[in-house]
């Protein structure tokens, strides 16, 4: 009976075997006709080297022999692909029992680990075939245990970053960029991108929100494209991360001028199943924020959806006191109190169609508007050896704005490994308008009015349009060698039209001011394209890169009235943009690194736009046509030590050299405010500086001093060296300054969290391109000018959260977090020195408001449904920022 049992399950697995086996085909012992039983399984864990804890979302992939119908032969190919489970478990199941294997599996952050396998199974003998345990025996060895895999933390080469060898970090270092994981900042939960960058090593952000790194404005992108956005429209929940590349090579935009890259990348889930989250919270001033997002992905299909509401109110007080070199000498005071109330709501959604293995295909799109009111009042009070008056000025404003963006974007990979080529479309679209009314009424000492109340009101609207499509390919080599190129246009469409009416007598009789009128529209167009080639000897790696780029400008100057207008256009030349990054691997993790590259920063609309903007009529402005795009030339040397576990420490030098550096300034003429008007004006405008140049060291060092502390220090040295020919006045301005960031998290229990962000420095000269701020200007405070002046010192701006959270098995992840900015209510001074005047200001801003945010996750993941692979923002997500 037993051989009886054993002959018939031989028929049965044979009878298989030869149903899967392509006709005309022979193979297996004896000749015989048959396939491997796909029958096996492999399982096992991943677990990290150092904690030996389960490793969560490892690709793992099975290569094996496979009959290929075309060539009629036996082929390599990929068997299965799975992703290991939480605990670092994985399941390879359905596998053909005879034969070789080879076994990858990879993880961001850690060194892939390969190894050969085998059943150890081959077909039973004659003598066994009578052996009724043979089979029994056979199948058993079918279900294999491959025990531990232990991955270990790779080291980082050119381009790569640190990654935690568990839950992501709040900093992750690398030899050129730094990325900060959003979801680990307390204090800026529920707030704007704007107090996010506050909290960010490298980065700045003075009163008016500008941000600067190493005391210049860097380029702005949203999930690595240009967007119309501006950081005080986006809301810091729906951020992921935020990149830093201080100098980029030669795959990223050459714009920038002496300032790096800053890319907003926002959430997008993609792990399997379904999850969420949803948020809301309220502030001490009463104004809430609600939020929340979706994600479900299956099979070939990723749907993602997110929401936010957030009303802000802003409240600040200026303070200037200046003094005017006339005849006599005459000094201004002035205080101003503003508030600005509005509220602004951003949404997201988009789908990803993973066509098969090879291809994918993304299509995303974000619609947000806002609407602030600011009311503010003045005192202005003048004085001189001959006279005294004083005026008091009422202000009323509205700003509203809409959004839209989408991006459609097709990636195929090849079959080699590092072998694809993707093509992405963006347009971006932006609206507004915009109302104010001001009344302003001067008295002399004994409080009579001097004259009539001299009234101003405009209307304005916008439109800004941005168009990008861009195509890039890569293809690594053996021996770790990778060829990119790529090519982009960007094309950017933008109108305004600003109208302005005045009443001198005050009796609401308004008539148009057509010198302070304007109505203007301009065309950029920028077209670039790259290559780079990386290679490595056995220690050092190399990239060298080159970008051309040129550009296009037509700006037309429109009548009031009517379609006529006047026209100036400024083709800049075709321009190269070399890039050199050099990566020797020094022992012990450590790494040292030498890198060049030249940018260039073209001046914007404001600056370029020949008219006069009273908006602010006591702060007037007017841009320069003439202006030309300055460049700049920028090398860095850095040292990168991952001296242990979670600890990192980043030494950079840098130099950079602007030629044509574009500059602000403020001189003096007629008041062209309204046509009878006898006295004179202050204006700000933009002028090309000779030179500048600027060097420096930073230091960043974060670490876990204990169980319960981790603690982030960046520090950044530096020298500015501004020379400039303005009117009448010859700047040559060179100062040291300092800037130091402290972040301090501290586990208190479980769950319970304290974070604390410190950030001071010194006396600094106003930041290169940093206007267009929300501050006034001669008599309002905000950024006047950079050839002339420089900022005081802050030493005690910190802010505080506290965060507890709750997680359960099932996923689900709820948290109360409770933050309040600017504890000790610093104040920004300013100080100008001019050829016709002297000024500081002293500025205060939204301190010590107390916010108090509710965050709730929940979702189920399925990690056995089909998951795209070898796309770049899972294998090294934030790297290749650009799509390149």
């Amino acid at each position: 009976m037993k051989k009886f049992l054993f002959a018939f399950i031989c028929l049965i697995i044979l009878n298989n075997l030869y149903a899967q086996m392509p006709s005309g085909t022979v193979r297996g012992p004896r000749n015989m006709s048959g396939g491997s039983m796909n029958v096996g399984r492999f399982y096992g864990k991943i677990v990290d080297k150092q904690t030996d804890k389960g490793i969560e979302n490892v690709t793992i992939q099975l290569k094996g022999n496979r009959y290929d119908s075309v060539s009629k032969k036996m082929k390599e190919s990929i068997l299965k692909t799975v992703f290991s489970e939480p605990n670092g478990d994985f399941n390879l199941e359905e596998l053909p029992i005879f034969g070789n294997f080879q076994f990858i599996a990879t993880a961001i952050g850690y060194k892939k680990i390969e190894r050969k396998l085998t059943f150890g199974i081959s077909f039973p003998s004659n003598g066994a075939a009578s052996d009724p345990n043979a089979m029994q025996q056979m199948m058993a060895l079918a279900d294999k245990d491959l025990g531990n895999f232990q991955m270990d933390v790779d080291a980082n080469y050119l381009g790569d970053v640190t990654v935690s060898t568990s839950a992501k970090q709040q900093f992750e270092l690398g030899i050129d960029r730094k990325i900060f994981n959003v979801d680990k900042s307390l204090v800026s939960a529920g707030q704007t991108a704007v107090e996010l960058m506050k909290t960010i090593p490298s980065l700045s952000v003075d009163i008016d929100g500008n941000v600067s790194l190493r005391n210049a404005a860097p380029t702005i992108f949203i999930d690595g494209r240009p967007t119309t956005l501006t950081l005080d429209q986006i809301p810091v929940d729906i951020i992921d991360k935020v990149e830093i590349i201080t100098n980029p090579s030669a795959k990223f935009d050459a714009s920038g001028g002496n300032a790096g890259i800053l890319n907003i990348v926002l959430k997008k889930n993609q792990k399997n199943g379904y999850n969420g989250n949803i948020r809301t919270g309220i502030d001490s001033r009463g104004r809430v924020n609600l939020g929340g997002d979706i994600n479900l992905r299956q099979n070939k299909i990723n749907i993602f959806a997110s929401g936010n509401y957030n009303q802000r109110k802003s409240i600040s007080t200026n303070l200037a006191n200046t003094k005017l070199f006339t005849n006599p000498d005459t000094t201004i005071a002035s205080t101003e109190n503003q508030t600005n109330i509005g509220y602004f709501s951003f949404f997201r959604g988009g789908i990803d169609f993973l066509v098969d293995n090879r291809n994918t295909i993304t299509l995303n799109g974000n619609f947000n508007r806002g609407n602030f009111k600011t009311d503010a009042f003045q005192n202005i009070d003048s004085a001189n050896a001959a006279k005294y008056s004083y005026s008091n000025r009422n202000s009323f404003s509205e700003f509203n704005f809409r959004n839209v963006g989408s991006q459609l974007s097709y990636k195929h990979n090849f079959p080699q490994t590092g072998h694809n080529i993707g093509v992405d479309i963006n347009y971006n679209l932006s609206t507004n308008t915009r109302t104010s009314d001001i009344a302003t009424q001067t008295f002399f000492p004994t409080g009579t009015p001097k004259n009539n109340k001299f009234l101003q009101k405009s209307d304005g609207s916008g439109r800004n349009e941005f168009f990008t499509i861009q195509s890039d390919y890569e293809r690594k080599y053996k021996n770790d060698t990778k060829f990119e190129a790529g090519a982009r246009a960007a094309i950017r469409n933008f109108e305004t039209d600003n109208f302005t009416y005045i009443d001198a007598s005050g009796a609401g009789n308004y008539t148009l001011n057509s010198r302070a009128s304007s109505r203007y529209k301009f065309t950029d167009k920028v077209y670039a394209a790259y290559t780079t080639y990386s290679f490595k000897t056995e220690n050092t790696n190399f990239q060298i890169g080159l970008r051309a780029e040129s550009s296009d400008y037509l700006g037309q100057l429109k009548t009031l009235t009517g379609n006529d207008s006047t026209s100036f256009s400024i083709k800049y030349p075709l321009s190269l943009f070399p890039s050199v990054f050099i990566t020797h691997k020094l022992k012990n993790k450590q790494d040292l690194q030498l890198n060049y590259s030249r940018r260039v920063n073209r001046p914007n609309f404001f600056q370029l736009l020949p008219a006069y903007d009273f908006t602010d009529p006591q702060n007037p402005s007017v841009g320069n046509p003439n202006l030309n795009p300055e460049f700049t030339h920028s090398f860095e040397v850095s040292y990168n030590n991952q001296y242990g576990k979670g600890a990192n420490f980043l030494a950079t030098t840098y130099f950079k050299y602007s030629e044509n550096l574009i500059t602000r300034y403020i001189y003096k003429d007629i008041n062209r405010n309204y046509k009878d008007a006898t006295d004179s004006l202050y204006y700000g405008s933009y002028i090309n500086a000779n030179n500048s140049y600027t060097y420096g060291l930073e230091l960043t060092n974060k670490m876990a001093i204990t169980k319960w502390w981790d603690l982030m220090l960046n520090f950044n040295l530096y020298n500015t060296q501004i020379n400039a020919v303005i009117p009448n006045q010859i700047i040559n301005n060179s100062l040291v300054s300092w800037s130091s960031k402290v972040n301090s998290t501290f586990k208190l229990s479980k769950g319970l969290n304290l974070q604390i962000n410190w950030d001071s420095r010194s006396k600094i000269i106003i930041p290169q391109g940093g206007g267009g701020g929300r501050g006034g200007g001669m008599f309002g405070g905000g950024n006047q000018t950079l050839a002339q002046g420089f900022t005081a010192p802050r030493y005690f701006d910190i802010d505080v959260s506290i965060k507890k959270e709750w997680t359960w098995k099932n996923g689900r992840v709820a948290s109360i977090n409770l933050s309040m900015n600017d504890v000790f209510a610093t104040h920004t001074m300013t100080e100008t020195n001019a050829y016709y005047f002297n000024q500081t200001t002293d500025r205060l801003r939204d301190p010590q408001v107390l916010r108090l945010n509710f965050s709730y996750k929940f979702g189920k993941q399925d990690f056995s449904l089909f998951k795209r692979k070898n796309t770049k923002a899972e294998q090294s997500p934030g790297v290749d920022m650009m799509g390149q």
